[in-house]
C-alpha cells in the first residue's frame, strides 16, 4: 500500500488512489492510518478514483480521522487537486472533480503549489440548521450570536470582538458542545473570528470529527461569509494558525477559495501494518 501525505497550512491528509489500494478503506482502517502513534498520522484520508460522469478528472472522497466521511474540505480538496495535476491524472491547469458536495472547479497556478477552487454557493439556511431563519443567524445557550453558513458542510461562525479574547479561547473545551448542539442535527464545524480590517480577519477553527485544527478551508469560508454579511469587503484574507487563505465571496454568495498545498512524503505501508489493516473490517 503506497500513500502520499500532503499538507495545506498544517492541515495534513493522506492521499490514496482507490484502484491501487490492496484493501478498501473502511472507517476502522481510516482511523488506524490517521493515528499519529500506531499509523501514519493525518487529519484525514483523501481517496481518488475515476469519475462516473463526463467532464470530470476524478471523484474525490474525504474521510475524517474518526472514519466518518466528510462532504467537503477546502484544504483537502486543494491537496487532492494539486496531486491530480502533479501525478499526471491531467495536463490541464483548469479542471473539475466530483465530490459528495458537488462539482469543484479548480485553476492551478504556474508554480503548481497554489490553486483557486470554486467551492459553490454558500447558503445561510439549510437542513443542517433546520430551526434557523433565512438569514442563518442564531443564539447559543450562553447568549453568543452565531452565523450559520452551509458550504458543502455546515459552519457555525461566531464573531469575537476582542482579538486577545479570541486567542484565549480553549477550543477543545468549548468546541464539542457547539459541534453536537441539538440545533445542528448533523453536527457542525465551528469558527471563531475577529476582524483585523475591512478585508482581513483572524479565525480559529474546531472541525466536526476532527477537533481543533490549524487550518480549515470551509471553516475559513464560514467566517469570511459572516464577515462580509457584517459589512466587510471581499475578497477576505483569513489568517489561521497555519497561514492565510483568500476567500472571494460574490454577491450571490458564490465562493472561490485560494491557497497553497504541498507534498510531504510518499510512504510504503509496512507488511506488519498492512496485516493489521487486513483484520480491521
Amino acid at each position: 500500500m503506497r500513500l502520499e501525505k500532503w499538507q495545506a497550512l498544517g492541515n495534513d491528509y493522506l492521499i490514496a488512489e482507490r484502484d491501487a489500494l490492496p484493501l478498501p478503506l473502511t472507517p476502522a482502517r481510516v482511523r488506524r492510518l490517521c493515528d499519529r502513534h500506531v499509523g501514519l498520522g493525518a487529519d484525514g484520508v483523501l481517496q481518488l478514483e475515476p469519475p462516473d460522469a463526463a467532464g470530470f478528472t476524478a471523484r474525490l472522497r474525504i474521510f475524517n480521522p474518526d472514519g466518518s466521511e466528510a462532504e467537503l474540505s477546502g484544504n483537502g480538496a486543494r491537496e487532492a487537486i494539486l496531486y491530480l495535476r502533479c501525478r499526471g491524472w491531467t495536463a490541464q491547469r483548469t479542471f473539475s472533480v466530483q465530490t459528495v458536495a458537488g462539482e469543484l472547479r479548480a485553476t492551478i497556478a504556474d508554480d503548481l503549489r497554489c490553486a483557486r477552487v470554486a467551492m459553490g454557493r454558500a447558503r445561510l439556511h439549510s437542513a443542517d440548521y433546520p430551526a434557523g431563519g433565512e438569514d442563518g443567524s442564531g443564539l447559543l445557550p450562553d447568549g453568543s450570536s452565531f452565523q450559520h453558513v452551509s458550504i458543502g458542510n455546515p459552519q457555525c461562525a461566531i464573531h469575537v470582538a476582542d482579538p486577545a479574547a479570541l486567542d484565549a479561547l480553549d477550543l477543545p473545551a468549548i468546541g464539542p458542545a457547539i459541534e453536537h448542539h441539538d440545533a445542528f442535527p448533523n453536527a457542525t464545524n465551528v469558527s471563531w473570528w475577529t476582524a483585523i480590517d475591512a478585508s482581513t480577519i483572524r479565525a480559529r477553527i474546531f472541525e466536526r470529527g476532527v477537533g481543533e485544527t490549524r487550518s480549515s478551508g470551509t471553516g475559513a469560508t464560514g467566517a469570511a461569509v459572516a464577515h462580509v454579511l457584517g459589512g466587510g469587503f471581499s475578497p477576505v484574507t483569513v489568517r489561521l494558525d497555519g497561514g492565510e487563505l483568500e476567500v472571494d465571496v460574490g454577491e450571490d454568495f458564490h465562493v472561490d477559495l485560494t491557497g497553497w498545498a504541498v507534498a510531504v512524503y510518499v510512504a510504503d505501508v509496512s507488511d506488519e501494518l498492512l496485516a493489521d489493516l487486513a483484520t480491521d473490517a
